[in-house]
């Protein structure tokens, strides 16, 4: 073997095996953070797979799809629909979500023509049995597998759904073909379907069919000429998207916290590289005076951040196929947050996509030692080989114009309009500040430690003289806790925020005694005229008010917007909803009044003032917008009008919930003992605000579950990075402590020099954190949250966790400095002062 590749061996490897904590460190790190990204990465595109496969199996060889709100359309509209040239087949569809009875859960019900169905899901009824004869019974139904299972039923067993309040019961007569309908779903006769959930003459949906040869695009405009305006044109495709569309924005966030854990584990191998490149300058320069190349000396460096992302990436891809598959059995494909209920898919993972991971591992671990193995081959001999050259090399990373560059391009960006719905700006300008922090350390970390005092006891006077002299090589590690930590503070803040103002919400939203529900908006339950009626005579009901929730369509292309029905009034407007803004009176007299939420007005521009026309009873009607209120619930959009208006120009009678004020000496428990009395076969939900609060907060923890997670990792690197970098930095001066111990300082005196050291440069870097994570905070707030999800919220900084996080960070680079220092003091005196050549 040749000299070459036994110095390459020697020089790339011999560093790393002689600091196994800081490589493994290193590896961990990359490891985390290909892990997350693949994760989050893994999750999303099995989840976005799962939703597509289910819509086509859904629409089956569909062109167009004719689709309603959650009311649907009157049935008359099928003929006119199948008469028009260039349409082969259509199918009547009616789609319900059947609320499961005593249970929390839904189960989706599809009415079909199995007839006209078969045409267009021609395994239909080659697999269910019997040439599917029995699904033209009226209490059939037949499950797909995935309901089956999650729902523990058999052919034969009997499943009772509501209606209204009432208890439904219906026979499940077999299975459907696992490979038509993979999602949870039941089929059913749509005239049974209309009959069993009072949906006589009304239709969900048509599936059609184009001739061969027809015109889409020619067919789709004489539909939409002859459509009352509440009924919308899509494609299964449009279907798909929409159902996805809802949770982009929060699977974009995800991703962008996960790749922001990778690109911290990035910037310990760089701190760890650039220590190490500090720490081994002699070694590099006496190499470089006995014939190597400056091109070999800095692909050797590289190597060894090359070796680490290799190492890294290959743990993080099966590390992260291991918590995607983890994370789809136990939170599901939507991590909790509720977007893709019941949807529990296998995970799906392709080579290329491992493949992927890994070379972005690798990739980010190269470009973290490319500077540290630039600034090797610039090493110049001579000067290096002299002792103290250590802080020449980062001299230069004083420069403040880069930084205050990055700071300025940072305020552009955030004037940046969302691209495609999404806070491109908000995100770059983020990565722009931490890029112009991490530059402006130097001089920052210089000025903090220009102002210690250089007096006191011995080991004092020789840490505040250590801090001055070598703030250059404390940037790196002050620096490694600078990103950490402020994305720790930035999520911390964000987070309380969003709770807090979640929690200031509800009380709002709720301030009566008890809350009756059937159903939530397009469930088959809901409050019928019986039970309405029996409000009225019940005792201990001081007063109570009705809601009607609808879906309605405005677009085919957006998600469907909630018309919510309830006694409201100009005057009581900004009592009974969270105004944000509000119309200086009423312009347009012919038009009726509604407010809209922060969703709304963004997705459809209307502000206080604006003119917007509504679907409601098969006709357009103009309304005048007098307000835009603060909304959690519905991210599609929502707009409140008044109850009484609503049944006027609708017809509509039902309700959703009502809202229950108590008499006084009253209880819970005596309304509802009370209403079972009077409705004894009633099947319907009482809360109060308080297990409500604590219901829509349960689900908000869950949600975030996953970000916290994130951040932890992201703060977990940082860490790494503290440790790295003072492990370094202590065996760097073994010669140091050795003279020290001569010179009579004991080892308790230098642990606590040490000690001092490390808590300086964590609460230095805690502190530019904890500004820096303030700032990003608010970009967090006011633009990448509300350009992603459309709401606002109020500021609200935890003050304790924030204490308590920096505490921990200031102990643990305290801890970690002494630690690291323990193997340097524990050698012999004599051996550290001669072990310097």
């Amino acid at each position: 073997m040749s000299a070459l590749p036994l110095l390459a061996r020697a020089v790339v490897l011999g560093p790393l095996l002689q600091a196994p904590g800081r490589t493994a460190l290193s590896v961990i790190a990359i490891a985390l953070g290909v892990a997350l990204g693949m994760a989050i990465h893994l999750i999303q595109s099995t989840a976005a797979a799962e939703v597509r496969t289910a819509t086509r199996a859904l629409f089956g060889n569909a062109d167009l799809v004719v689709q309603g709100g959650s009311e649907g359309f009157d049935e008359a509209l099928f003929p006119v629909v199948a008469r028009l040239p260039g349409i082969q087949a259509v199918s009547p569809v009616l789609e319900v979500d059947a609320r499961l009875s005593g249970q929390e859960e839904t189960l989706r019900i599809q009415g079909i023509d199995p007839l006209r169905a078969s045409r267009l899901l021609p395994a239909l009824l080659a697999d269910t049995g019997q040439g599917g004869i029995d699904l033209f019974s009226d209490d059939a139904l037949y499950l797909s597998p995935a309901a089956a299972q999650a729902l523990r039923l058999r052919e034969g067993d009997r499943v009772t759904v509501r209606v209204g309040v009432r208890p439904v019961t219906l026979r499940v007569a077999g299975l459907l073909p696992g490979s038509a309908f993979p999602q949870r779903i039941a089929v059913m006769d749509i005239a049974a379907a209309q009959w069993k959930f009072d949906r006589l003459g009304r239709l969900s949906r048509l599936d059609l069919r184009l001739a061969p040869g027809a015109d889409a695009a020619r067919v789709r405009a004489a539909l939409t000429d002859r459509l009352p305006p509440d009924v919308q044109v899509t494609t299964p495709e449009m279907e798909a998207r929409e159902a996805l569309s809802l949770s982009r924005a929060y699977r974009v966030n995800l991703t962008a916290l996960s790749l922001v854990a990778l690109f911290t584990g990035g910037f310990l191998v760089f701190s760890t590289q650039a220590l190490g490149v500090l720490r081994r300058r002699r070694q590099l320069a006496l190499l470089r005076a006995l014939g190597l190349t400056r091109r070999e000396q800095e692909g050797f460096v590289l190597a060894e951040g090359v070796f680490l992302g290799l190492v890294g990436a290959t743990l993080g891809v099966a590390l992260g196929y291991g918590i995607a598959a983890l994370t789809l059995t136990t939170l599901g494909a939507d991590l909790g947050a509720g977007y893709f209920p019941n949807l529990a898919p296998p995970v799906r993972a392709t080579f290329w996509e491992g493949l992927g991971f890994f070379a972005l591992g690798v990739a980010v671990a190269a470009m973290g030692a490319l500077a540290p193995a630039w600034e090797a081959g610039r090493v110049a001999p001579a000067q290096a080989l002299k002792a103290g050259d250590e802080e020449r090399p980062l001299a230069r990373l004083a420069r403040r114009w880069p930084g205050v560059l990055a700071l300025g391009l940072a305020v552009g960006l955030l004037g940046l309009p969302p691209v495609d719905g999404l806070p491109i700006g908000g995100y770059a300008a983020i990565a722009s500040l931490l890029v112009g922090a991490v530059l402006l350390m130097p001089a920052f970390t210089r000025a903090v430690f220009g102002w210690l005092p250089v007096r006191g006891p011995a080991w004092a006077q020789v840490a505040a003289a250590h801090l001055k002299g070598t703030a250059g090589q404390a940037t790196v590690s002050v620096a490694a806790v600078l990103v950490s930590g402020s994305l720790m503070v930035a999520m911390a803040i964000m987070v309380a925020s969003f709770r807090d103002s979640l929690e200031a919400w509800l009380e709002k939203v709720l301030p009566a005694d008890l809350y009756l529900r059937a159903g939530h908006t397009g469930e088959s339950a809901f409050l019928e005229a019986s039970l309405q009626a029996a409000l009225h005579d019940l005792p201990g009901i001081a007063r109570f008010e009705l809601a009607r929730s609808v879906e309605i369509s405005l677009a085919p292309d957006r998600p469907p917007v909630t018309l919510i029905a309830r006694p409201i009034s100009v005057e009581d407007a900004p009592q009974r909803l969270w105004l944000q803004k509000q119309a200086r009176g009423r312009s347009t007299p012919d038009a009726h009044p509604v407010w809209v939420s922060e969703s709304f007005a963004d997705l459809y521009r209307a502000g206080p003032g604006s003119r917007i026309e509504l679907p409601l009873g098969g006709r357009l009607i103009p309304f005048e917008v007098q307000g835009v209120w603060r909304d959690y619930a519905r991210p599609g959009g929502a707009v409140v009008m008044d109850l009484a208006l609503y049944q006027r120009l609708t017809g509509d009678a039902a309700a959703t919930t009502a809202t229950l004020w108590l008499a006084p000496g009253t209880t819970p428990a005596q309304v509802a003992e009370a209403l079972r009395g009077q409705l004894p076969s009633a099947d319907f939900e009482l809360g109060s605000p308080g297990e409500i609060r604590a219901a829509s907060l349960s689900i908000f923890d869950r949600t975030f579950a996953i970000t916290y997670a994130l951040e932890a990792a992201a703060v977990l690197i940082g860490l790494f990075g503290v440790s790295a970098a003072a492990s370094s930095q202590v065996l760097a001066r073994r010669a140091e402590f050795g003279m020290l111990r001569h010179l009579g300082m004991t080892r308790r005196e230098i642990g606590t020099m040490l000690a001092f050291e490390g808590g300086m440069l964590g609460a230095t870097g805690a502190a530019a954190g904890s500004a820096l994570g303030f700032v990003i905070s608010l970009i967090l707030i006011h633009v990448v949250n509300r350009q992603s999800f459309h709401w606002s919220m109020d500021l609200h900084v935890p003050w304790g966790l924030l204490a308590a996080l920096a505490t921990g960070l200031v102990g643990a680079a305290a801890l970690t400095s002494v630690m690291s220092g323990r193997q340097a003091m524990s050698m012999e005196v004599v051996r550290a002062v001669r072990e310097d050549w």
